[in-house]
Order: C-alpha cells, then sequence, then structure tokens
C-alpha cells in the first residue's frame, strides 16, 4: 500500500472537514446579501470565522479569509510595507531571515523591482534559527516590517517569534510570521505573540486547499492588495467562499503533535543510514518534521528512487518542486551546493503510522545505495567528457 510521507505539502482532508463542506455546498446564498438566504450563508461563514479565530488566539475581526497561505503572506507583507512607506522613501526598509519560503522571496523580491523597497536578509545559525544580534542590529525607524517564518517549512527549526517581535517593538516595528507550517502543529496565541499579522492555510491542518487566513491586528495599517467591494474590512474584496470556510472551521483547533512517530523515523534513519545529518534544530522542531541530507547522493533520485517503492517524500518545499536546484534554505545555513543536493524531508500528518515509518526505513537503505551509485557513475562520466576539471 503505498505511503505517504509529504504532509507538509499538503495533508488529507479530514472527515469533519469533507462533511462539513459538501453540506456547505448545498447552501444557497451570498453573505453579503441581506435577505434570509444571504443571513443564513453570513451565518455559517461568521461562525466558521470563530473557530478559526479561537484556534488562533485572536478576535474574529482579524480574521480575514483568503484563497490561501500565499496569498494572505503577499497581503501581509504588501500591505504593511505600502501602508508604512507612506510617503515613498520614508521607510522603505525590510527585515527577513535567510531561508524565508518562496511566497515571502519572491514578494519581497517584487518590492524591490517594482516598488524600491530595500530588503535586508538577516543570516541564520546552522539550525536555521534567526541571528537575534544581527536582527537587532538592522532594526531601526526607516524599517517598514519584520517578516519570518513562525517555523521553517523545509527543516523544520521554530524561531523565537517572542523575542523578534520584543526587538522589533522597541524601535515601532510591526512583525509579520508566515504560520503556513505550523498551523496544526503547534499551539499559536496571536494576542499573546504581540504580532501585527499572521498567516496561515487551511490544507496543511486537514482542511481544503484554496483557503487561507491572514490574521491582522486591529491596530495595524495596511493597504489592501485586492480591491472590488470591501467585504473584509476594506482588507480583501470578493465574494467570500463559504464552504471552503465551514470546512476550514470544522478543523481549526485540531493538534496532530507526531512527536514520537518522527522522533521514531529520526532514530531509524540515523540507525540505518549512519552518516545521513539530521537538519534543523535537534529538539525546537516541527513536530511532523524530519529533514536529513545523505552525503553522495541526489535527493531527486533519492525521491524517485522511494517513490518507485511505494513511499512518497519530498526534497523541500513542494512550492519548489520539479526545479532541480539546491534548496536555499540550505545554502542559507552554510552548506556547500553538494551536500544542499543531497536532501529529503519526510513529514507526518494525522494519518501517518508506525507502519508507514517502517515501509520508509525498509526501502531507504537500498535507495541509498543506489542514488550514491548513481552518483558516482554521474561524476565519472562528467569528468569523462571534461577531463580538464
Amino acid at each position: 500500500m503505498p505511503v505517504y510521507l509529504d504532509h507538509a505539502a499538503t495533508t488529507p482532508l479530514l472527515p469533519e472537514a469533507a462533511e462539513a463542506y459538501v453540506a456547505a455546498l448545498g447552501l444557497v446564498g451570498n453573505p453579503s446579501s441581506i435577505h434570509s438566504h444571504g443571513q443564513r450563508a453570513k451565518q455559517l461563514l461568521e461562525e466558521a470565522r470563530e473557530r478559526v479565530a479561537a484556534s488562533l488566539g485572536c478576535e474574529p475581526i482579524e480574521v480575514v479569509f483568503t484563497s490561501g497561505g500565499t496569498e494572505a503572506v503577499n497581503s501581509a507583507i504588501k500591505g504593511i510595507y505600502w501602508a508604512r512607506n507612506t510617503p515613498p522613501g520614508s521607510r522603505p526598509r525590510i527585515l527577513a531571515p535567510l531561508g524565508e519560503h518562496h511566497a515571502t522571496i519572491d514578494a519581497l523580491e517584487w518590492l524591490e523591482r517594482h516598488d524600491g523597497a530595500l530588503v535586508e536578509w538577516i543570516p541564520v545559525d546552522p539550525t536555521g534559527r534567526v541571528d537575534l544580534a544581527a536582527l537587532e542590529a538592522a532594526l531601526a525607524e526607516d524599517v517598514a516590517l519584520v517578516t519570518l517564518l513562525w517555523a521553517n517549512n523545509e527543516i523544520g527549526t521554530i524561531q523565537p517569534v517572542a523575542e523578534v517581535v520584543r526587538l522589533a517593538t522597541a524601535h515601532g516595528v510591526p512583525v509579520h510570521a508566515d504560520a503556513i507550517a505550523a498551523y496544526g502543529q503547534l499551539p499559536i496565541d496571536f494576542a499573546a505573540s504581540g504580532l501585527a499579522a499572521l498567516s496561515v492555510s487551511a490544507h496543511k491542518a486537514g482542511g481544503p486547499q484554496g483557503i487561507g487566513a491572514l490574521v491582522l491586528g486591529r491596530g495595524t495599517r495596511i493597504e489592501a492588495l485586492i480591491h472590488g467591494g470591501g467585504q473584509q474590512r476594506d482588507v480583501r474584496s470578493g465574494t467570500q467562499d463559504v464552504p471552503a470556510a465551514v470546512a476550514f472551521g470544522a478543523v481549526a483547533g485540531h493538534s496532530h503533535d507526531r512527536r514520537d512517530l518522527r522522533d521514531r523515523l529520526i532514530a531509524g534513519v540515523q540507525r540505518l543510514v549512519p552518516d545521513a545529518v539530521l537538519r534543523g534544530d535537534p529538539d525546537d522542531r516541527l513536530p511532523n518534521n524530519a529533514h536529513f541530507t545523505f552525503p553522495g547522493c541526489e535527493g531527486d533520485s533519492l525521491l524517485f528512487l522511494l517513490d518507485a517503492a511505494g513511499v512518497s517524500v519530498s526534497t523541500g518545499s513542494a512550492c519548489r518542486a520539479g526545479i532541480p536546484e539546491a534548496s536555499h534554505v540550505l545554502l542559507g545555513l552554510g552548506l556547500d551546493e553538494s551536500e544542499a543536493r543531497g536532501a529529503l524531508r519526510f513529514t507526518l500528518g494525522h494519518d501517518s503510522t508506525i507502519d508507514d515509518v517502517g515501509a520508509l526505513l525498509a526501502a531507504l537503505p537500498a535507495a541509498v545505495e543506489r542514488a550514491r551509485a548513481a552518483g558516482l557513475a554521474a561524476r565519472a562520466t562528467s569528468f569523462a567528457v571534461h577531463p580538464a576539471r
């Protein structure tokens, strides 16, 4: 039976989410309409918003439903930057740690190209944790915002969000956290965090794809990314997806802590492949994440060999799947490209079992052996074709 160990990319829909979604699909009514059908739709929408808010430690009015995590991240970063960099050039700087998700990286690069933003990448330590001293040195009154992952989606390291917020607040700088990988894995309390904004996505926690949320603190100024009706606090316009929101609400607050199973997986890999290197913080990491580099192997080769054995894993973020390049996260840790290209990420979900881990461990040694042989053969061929190297 096929084994799925790529839950960080997306995790199966929980039964309660599927049931709620199908039931809500039969509902007729736009939640912005004032007749009884519309008001019934609005009631279900707002009940879902309340459940999502409760799972995030925020007020329902602070929850803005989006089409997913990427839109939430873009709305937070661009919207806060636009609001605070007014007039243009008054606060042009944005600070972010190395190794962020591409939703953040690409949004920041867009602002650099089109709006004159000055993006400064803060170094991280060998586990991927942000260098707080470097962050503090970079903070000043001309910084529009700080943005960072709550926990790294590739290597699993949990960031010191409270310390980042404390440092930024001393300079009056708002902080946005991408908590998409952390949602459903770690407790999140937006009110206690001091964050200005936070992004999550339903499909990482057993909800449907196509819906996420931007949590926006009441006092946070933001410019809208999408215009046309102002349905959600003038932050996001457009008819709201009631069935998706209801399904999101159905799984809000579910916890999927697979720490014991993760530790069993890590110990098994280290026993069977002793030179495999666990990346990320060994302790302060996501409870469903195990990320390794395998010396002498190409991660893509390992992925395909394991897939042929019936085990689905990942070489890194699903948003970069199919692109044969070393992970920018690992390069940001200081690894050289050959090391970084040997990466595999194993992530567990609510339906993962001991048998799933056993299937991976049974298939892994042969996959590593074959991947190393293929890597050696490729290097020998390369030398024969390019003898001057």
